[in-house]
C-alpha cells in the first residue's frame, strides 16, 4: 500500500518540471498543483555564502549516481556536479519546504535563470529543472523517470551540468535538480579572434580574399553600449554606421555569425574589418551574453 502512496504524491503532488533556453525562456509545468497563484515567500539570498539550513548531501549524491546511470543506458554524456548550481538547488529546496508546496517559482523569487547565475561563474546557453517530493532519493528517482517531461530533462544529452539540492521535511525529501548546458570559456581576446575567423571563413566561401582586421576601441565602446541599454542599435551604434557598415548582435557562440550576415560580409568592395565585443549579464540575458559590434570597411 506504502508503494501506491508514493506513486500517488509522485505524480500528483510530487513533480514539475522546466526549461528555459534563450530563444524563448518559457517555463512548463507538469503538475497541476503548479498552475495556481504562487504563493509569497520570505525572500532567500541565493548568494549567501553559507547556506543557513541543513541538506542531503547524501541524497543528493544518490541522485547523482541514478541519473548519470540512467543517462549512461541512454547514450546521453555524464553529468558534471556544479557547486554553484547546487548552491541555486538547495536554496530553491528550503523554499518549497517553507512554502509546503512545490513551484519553479515563488513570488519574491528570481527566477531559474537568474538564480543560477547568480550562484555559478559558468556561460550556460540552456537550462532546465526538476522539481519533485518524495520519500527516498531512489524513489524521487524512480517517479521523476517514469514523468515524460521530467525524464526528458533527465536525459537531455544537451545538459552536461548538475545542480543538486534536497532537504528533509517531516517524512519526506524535497527536491530540485537544475541542469544546464555549459559553454566552453573564452577570454575576450579568444571571442574576438573566433568570430574574426568566421568572418574570413564566409569569404572564403564567397570566392573573396580575407578581410584586414583592425581592431576599434569605438567598436567596443558601441558594444558596451548595447549591453548597458540591454538592446540593439544604441546611439553609438548609428553613430559608428555613418562611417562604416555594421552588424551588431549578441551571441554565445562566436563561431557562428547572425542570420543575414554573410551578404553584407562577402561585398567584394570591402577591405578592412574591426571586431567589437562586451560581456554582460542584463535583465534579457541574465546568464550573460556577449554584445558583438562588426564594423566593415
Amino acid at each position: 500500500m506504502r508503494s501506491f502512496r508514493r506513486l500517488i504524491l509522485a505524480f500528483l503532488l510530487g513533480a514539475g518540471v522546466a526549461t528555459v533556453n534563450p530563444a524563448a525562456r518559457v517555463m512548463a509545468a507538469a503538475d497541476p498543483a503548479e498552475q495556481t497563484q504562487k504563493p509569497t515567500l520570505k525572500p532567500v539570498s541565493a548568494t549567501a555564502p553559507d547556506i543557513p539550513f541543513n541538506y542531503e548531501a547524501q541524497a543528493e549524491n544518490e541522485l547523482l549516481q541514478l541519473a548519470n546511470s540512467a543517462r549512461h543506458q541512454a547514450g546521453a554524456p555524464t553529468l558534471t556536479l556544479d557547486p554553484g548550481l547546487s548552491q541555486a538547488a538547495r536554496v530553491h529546496a528550503q523554499a518549497m519546504l517553507e512554502a509546503h508546496q512545490l513551484s519553479h517559482q515563488f513570488n519574491g523569487e528570481a527566477s531559474l535563470p537568474q538564480r543560477l547565475a547568480a550562484t555559478t561563474e559558468l556561460q550556460l546557453d540552456q537550462e532546465g529543472e526538476n522539481v519533485a517530493v518524495d520519500y527516498t532519493a531512489h524513489d524521487g528517482h524512480e517517479h521523476l523517470m517514469l514523468s515524460p517531461p521530467h525524464r526528458a530533462n533527465l536525459l537531455n544529452p544537451a545538459y552536461n551540468v548538475i545542480g543538486l539540492g534536497v532537504v528533509h521535511g517531516g517524512d519526506r525529501l524535497y527536491i530540485v535538480q537544475d541542469f544546464g548546458h555549459a559553454l566552453p570559456s573564452y577570454s575576450s581576446t579568444e571571442w574576438k579572434d573566433r568570430i574574426a575567423v568566421a568572418v574570413n571563413q564566409t569569404r572564403h566561401q564567397a570566392s573573396q580574399p580575407d578581410l584586414q582586421r583592425h581592431d576599434l576601441t569605438i567598436a567596443d565602446e558601441a558594444a558596451c553600449s548595447m549591453a548597458q541599454a540591454d538592446k540593439l542599435g544604441t546611439a553609438s551604434v548609428h553613430k559608428l554606421a555613418e562611417r562604416f557598415t555594421v552588424l551588431s548582435y549578441t551571441s554565445l557562440h562566436p563561431e557562428t555569425l547572425p542570420n543575414g550576415a554573410a551578404r553584407a560580409i562577402s561585398d567584394r568592395n570591402l577591405h578592412n574589418f574591426s571586431v567589437g565585443t562586451c560581456y554582460a549579464h542584463t535583465n534579457t540575458y541574465p546568464t550573460g551574453v556577449y554584445w558583438v559590434v562588426l564594423t566593415l570597411e
